[in-house]
């Protein structure tokens, strides 16, 4: 996976959430084990209608993949992740947008898009995402969600 300049109109777009929740001990972050082997947030591709609320693709794809509903967005975080991939055959350019979430809910219904799931505090996030755009959206959420105080 190549990331590639963000000028250039996706051939894709997906929303996904950087869902915490507070725990006695600390702050945990939920990550998703993909198929392809890789550690990741929760997201999906946007579908018709949803072109105009990229929240509500976020939300959707959150609970589709997680059995998580109730998520309370933090506002005024919104980050941008672009790349290229190998989509049957040839290169397809996708942006995703990821937006910070919490929750109360700790039980996660995993969907069959995925081999299991972990809550884990931020150096253990940090340490088990794959992907260096993952790791350095998890260092600005941290930061972002510790200067609101939450």
């Amino acid at each position: 996976m190549a990331i590639v300049d963000s000028g250039k109109m996706p051939d894709e777009k997906s929303c996904g959430v950087v869902l915490f929740r507070d725990e006695e001990d600390g702050r945990k972050y939920l990550l998703l084990h993909y198929p392809g082997g890789h550690v990741d947030f929760p997201k999906g591709h946007v579908e018709p209608g949803e072109e105009n609320d990229e929240y509500l693709t976020a939300h959707r794809e959150l609970t589709e993949e997680t059995g998580i509903k109730n998520v309370e967005f933090v506002k005024g975080f919104r980050h941008l992740i672009h790349y290229t991939y190998n989509k049957k055959g040839r290169q397809s350019f996708k942006q995703v947008v990821f937006f910070v979430g919490k929750t109360n809910e700790k039980d996660v219904i995993i969907s069959f898009e995925h081999r299991g799931h972990w809550w884990l505090d931020y150096e253990q996030a940090l340490n088990k995402l794959t992907f260096e755009n993952a790791k350095n959206l998890l260092k600005e959420a941290e930061e972002f969600v510790s200067k609101k105080g939450l």
